[in-house]
């Protein structure tokens, strides 16, 4: 089961610097609780800001878990100057396999960054889960799954249309399928969850989910709750992130308006 904590320091109380201090905290903490991806979601900062917090939170990271993974919300250029794991990009970003060849390039040219990138999407339908993958982006965000802030709900029949693993074309043997994994996101809670678990969803991502509340004993309670699912097979998270996808080509990206 793969988690994602999304940050928002405007949630927590006080000034600008006393903001920074509680995420960076909050980031401390989940990183510590196995928390798999941290995505650094301060889109209001200017860029010497949102690099300044994101070497700090490199930093805390690296020191409280090997296994977390920090990613920069939309700036694959940030990324690579404070040395992230990675990029998490928008539904109106440029896709992953321009993200990739841009990092690849920048580490080829010496750029002190780690030379595997993690890449990350934000969908809202089936159809654009498609279309991150093959465009080779490691997993998907879909949401909302449930109604959030008066935003209306995808539902719980999109998340499993959308974790439904397709054939890749060419295959001949009845395993060879293409697989990415699917979280799920917007208005997931520690009582809905395994709802989108039994959906397919690889995992859940949020922002409250995170931030507030004991996290190491909510992130034991996820994983509780997802290792009957992951014995019979379904929503295989972890086997998903591990095995190397086949990807189709790539199709003309959708325009959003």
């Amino acid at each position: 089961m793969l988690l994602l904590y999304i940050t928002d320091r405007k949630q927590f109380v006080g000034g600008e610097a006393r903001q920074q201090q509680q995420l960076l905290a909050k980031i401390a903490e989940t990183a510590s609780a196995g928390v798999d991806f941290i995505q650094l979601r301060e889109k209001d900062l200017d860029d010497r800001s949102l690099e300044q917090l994101g070497r700090q939170a490199v930093s805390v990271v690296r020191q409280e878990s090997s296994r977390t993974r920090l990613l920069i919300n939309s700036r694959t250029d940030i990324a690579l100057v404070v040395g992230a794991d990675g990029v998490h990009l928008r539904s109106d970003d440029p896709p992953a396999s321009e993200a990739r060849v841009i990092w690849a390039t920048a580490v080829a040219a010496g750029v002190d960054a780690p030379p595997k990138t993690t890449i990350g999407t934000s969908c809202h339908s089936a159809a654009e889960v498609q279309i991150a993958l093959a465009h080779g982006a490691d997993f998907a965000v879909l949401g909302p799954v449930f109604e959030k802030d008066g935003i209306p709900a995808s539902g719980i029949e999109m998340l499993k249309s959308a974790c439904i693993q397709r054939r890749a074309p060419g295959a001949l043997e009845a395993g060879d399928y293409v697989a990415m994994p699917v979280l799920a996101l917007g208005g997931v809670t520690a009582e809905n969850a395994f709802l989108c678990l039994q959906a397919g969803a690889a995992g859940l991502g949020g922002i409250r989910l995170f931030q507030r509340g004991d996290i190491a004993g909510l992130v034991h309670h996820l994983r509780a709750a997802a290792v009957p699912l992951e014995q019979k097979g379904t929503a295989g998270a972890e086997q998903a992130a591990e095995q190397p996808a086949r990807r189709s080509q790539v199709p003309r990206r959708e325009a959003r308006g």
